[in-house]
């Protein structure tokens, strides 16, 4: 195996939108480093499913559905 190749991996400290923190093994930055998030993975609708529903007018889905609808049954 080579040497000198494989990253630094620390402790952080990684603060969410709502405030809650908590540690762990990064790359990110150096020892002790805070990495404060924009997007809360816990809140966020691209992780939680959200109850916004899809606009799509005629572009890439439509295309898409169009286009492979025979395999998906519908």
């Amino acid at each position: 195996m080579k040497k000198e190749i494989h990253p630094d991996y620390h402790t952080i400290k990684v603060v969410m939108t709502d405030g809650s923190e908590y540690e762990t093994r990064s790359t990110y930055g150096a020892e002790g480093d805070t990495l404060h998030l924009d997007i809360d993975p816990r809140t966020h609708p691209a992780w939680t499913g959200g109850d916004r529903q899809l606009l799509d007018r005629g572009g890439r889905v439509s295309r898409f559905k169009n286009k492979y609808g025979g395999f998906l049954g519908s």
